[in-house]
């Protein structure tokens, strides 16, 4: 069994920052896997917004490019999303996520929300 915990959501006032954490747990070593965050704001559909391979490389949605900041630790199985400048268009549950096409899985956690208010 497989687990993604997600961490660090609030509320945040615009040109603020938050860091979101995401710990897996069980039968999941993640330096295999390509992690990454997806968001989704009410009535919209999901979206990716970050994303990191096995080998680090990173891929950001354009709207988040220069603000946003995905790494992992293989060691400790958690992937961290640095969000700086938040914007109120940024407030969204925001998902973690760990893809391996090789071993056809796909996990999602249940999400943590962020909003982004003054």
């Amino acid at each position: 069994q497989v687990q993604l915990v997600e961490s660090g959501g609030g509320l945040v006032q615009p040109g603020g920052s938050l860091r979101l954490s995401c710990a897996a747990s069980g039968s999941i070593i993640i330096s295999i896997y390509t992690m990454g965050w997806y968001r989704q704001a009410p009535g919209e559909q999901r979206e990716l917004v970050a994303t990191i391979t096995s080998g680090k490389s990173t891929n950001y949605a354009d709207s988040v490019k220069g603000r946003f900041t995905i790494s992992r630790d293989n060691a400790k199985n958690t992937v961290v999303l640095q969000m700086d400048s938040l914007k109120p268009e940024d407030t969204a549950v925001y998902f973690c996520n760990a893809r391996s096409s090789v071993r056809r899985e796909n996990y999602w956690g249940q999400g943590t929300q962020v909003t982004v208010s003054s």
